[in-house]
């Protein structure tokens, strides 16, 4: 189970979806389509939940 968040990246947008990778990388980059006009590439996004999953695993 993976979560994105907008305040994470730097927007002020309480946005965040959590639930298995596909569905919110899919659902992550159709709200910053429609909401902050940034098409992030699928890649990049993939990129977002395995940095994240990184700091995650480092803090354990």
């Amino acid at each position: 189970m993976v979560m994105l968040k907008c305040l994470d990246y730097g927007f002020v947008c309480e946005f965040k979806i959590k639930g298995h990778e596909e569905q919110v990388i899919n659902e992550f980059k159709t709200h910053m389509i429609d909401k902050h006009g940034i098409d992030y590439s699928k890649e990049a996004l993939q990129l977002m939940v395995l940095r994240k999953n990184q700091g995650k695993a480092s803090k354990d």
